[in-house]
């Protein structure tokens, strides 16, 4: 029997959805929320396999204590997902400064600070799992959204940085891709202004904006299944570095590398001359 600590656990968002595919295979779970009293009646039936924990992800010291609180409850914590997270769109030149730090502390420098917090525990047990929610826009920029695409590159780069210092340590690291599932992660759009401060930009942010809030509900991904999937990618005897979520995110990633393939290709000569002649 694993244990879990989930961060994100928005009702109706992949952190239940995680939760509740845990909770399938036996395994005990610590979802943690800004607002754990939405969780309560989910968690009854589970009883002692479930806790749940208050925790705002940005903030170091309560993350301290969640995990001490983890650890103290079940003796330790087996896999960690870092899924709190969520995007603001605007543009790379007009974006808030202040969005565009709040963007990076809870997308990247937050996970960065619950990862921190459990890999002693993990490198004592010599055991564990670092799963990381990265998304389709770590791997391929989300037009809009440029700043949050920026911060899971990030996650991206973390990730296969702290896979290999890990695994000598019998810990394993895995990133995850998602596409468009149906969470509740486009629903506030609706009620966020467009702010825009270049007037250029202003049409391109509108029109996705729409896209996202008519997209709201009918996204195709099943967030139970993308749980198990991962679940089961977890269990294979060569589990695989990161795992893309969902047919269409499947179909723009493979895309997105075989072009970056083919730029980078194209300037192979160019590539190679800036090298000292050989024998110099």
């Amino acid at each position: 029997m694993r244990t879990w600590f989930i961060t994100g656990g928005t009702p109706g968002g992949f952190g239940q959805a995680y939760a509740d595919a845990a909770l399938e295979t036996g395994d005990r779970v610590v979802l943690t929320a800004r607002r754990p009293d939405q969780l309560r009646e989910w968690a009854r039936p589970h009883g002692d396999r479930v806790l749940l924990l208050p925790l705002d992800v940005t903030d170091a010291v309560q993350v301290r204590h969640a995990v001490a609180a983890a650890e103290q409850r079940f003796g330790g914590i087996d896999v960690l997902l870092n899924n709190a997270g969520r995007g603001w769109y605007g543009s790379i030149e007009g974006m808030a400064e202040d969005a565009v730090r709040r963007t990076f502390e809870l997308n990247f420098f937050a996970l960065l600070s619950v990862t921190r917090a459990v890999l002693p525990g993990m490198r004592e047990r010599r055991s564990g799992w670092v799963l990381n929610m990265s998304s389709v826009a770590g791997l391929r920029n989300a037009t809009g959204f440029g700043y949050y695409s920026a911060a899971k590159h990030a996650v991206e780069a973390v990730t296969a940085a702290l896979r290999e210092e890990v695994a000598p340590l019998g810990i394993r690291v895995l990133a995850i891709e998602p596409g468009a599932f149906r969470t509740h992660a486009y629903a506030g759009f609706a009620d966020e202004p467009l702010t825009e401060t270049v007037p250029a930009y202003r049409r391109m942010l509108d029109d996705v904006r729409s896209a996202m809030i008519d997209q709201d509900g009918k996204q195709p991904g099943d967030p139970l299944r993308g749980a198990r999937a991962v679940i089961a990618a977890m269990a294979e005897d060569a589990p695989p570095h990161r795992l893309v979520l969902g047919s269409a995110a499947y179909d723009v990633v493979t895309s997105t590398l075989r072009e970056a393939m083919a730029d980078i290709a194209r300037f192979e000569a160019a590539s190679r001359a800036a090298d000292f002649p050989p024998g110099t």
